[in-house]
């Protein structure tokens, strides 16, 4: 039975990927009346709050609705939910983006990037968004949290199409080229030929504030859901 709280979800969901995928719509637009730094501020202004009370009202709620399956004491579930849970940290936060461009410290700009992960998948967040899915609805197994992963699932697919498109309108064949070279699927580019790995693109530091990040939520983790918990 899908409770108020499925459908609350949804509607936060639809909230944040009509704010998200709209404002990165009209990035070029914005940058032209109020340059790139700030557009990106602004961008970060309803993004961020958006998706913190998203990740807030899921913590919250992700026991609500019908249990589909229990799997948490069958041995070796909880390990393989924590490493699809740090691959997907990898996809989801790849090194290829400027962290200083990230935070408006450096002009923000829309690169054509074809290195380290973006080799792997043309589209890092969209995998890591779907592993970090499976891994959560694999764990907790309730139709909440299988409703939750669906609507995200189904923004980032729809993100998979719209970026492609924004990449085709501002760069025309050059981006054709790299989406030619490139995959969405993972390391279908590699296995066909179109590309090959350089493990040496991964040696950055961006990858090790995942890797420190995802210590911080190992240890965080069961305060965090415990505190929000009892915060209802």
């Amino acid at each position: 039975m899908l409770t108020s709280s499925h459908w609350i979800m949804l509607a936060m969901l639809l909230g944040f990927a009509i704010a998200h995928s709209g404002l990165a719509a009209l990035r070029s637009w914005g940058e032209t009346k109020i340059g790139a730094r700030l557009y990106r501020v602004l961008f970060a202004l309803v993004s961020l709050p958006l998706a913190a009370a998203l990740i807030i009202y899921f913590i919250s709620h992700r026991y609500d609705g019908v249990v589909l399956w229990q799997v948490q004491g069958i041995a070796g579930i909880k390990e393989t939910v924590w490493l699809l849970s740090a691959i997907s940290f990898i996809f989801l936060y790849p090194a290829t983006f400027n962290l200083l461009e990230i935070a408006a410290i450096q002009k923000p700009q829309v690169h054509l990037y074809e290195t380290g992960i973006i080799r792997i998948s043309r589209h890092p967040q969209m995998v890591g968004q779907v592993i970090w899915c499976i891994a959560h609805t694999l764990w907790i197994g309730t139709s909440f949290t299988l409703v939750t992963s669906l609507g995200l699932i189904a923004h980032h697919l729809f993100a998979v199409w719209h970026g492609d498109h924004r990449l085709e309108q501002r760069y025309g064949e050059a981006f054709r080229a790299v989406k030619e070279r490139t995959s969405v699927i993972p390391f279908l580019a590699v296995l066909d030929g179109r590309q090959t790995l350089k493990w040496e693109e991964f040696v950055r530091p961006a990858y090790l504030g995942v890797l420190g990040f995802v210590v911080l939520l190992w240890w965080g983790h069961p305060w965090l859901s415990q505190s929000l918990v009892i915060s209802r």
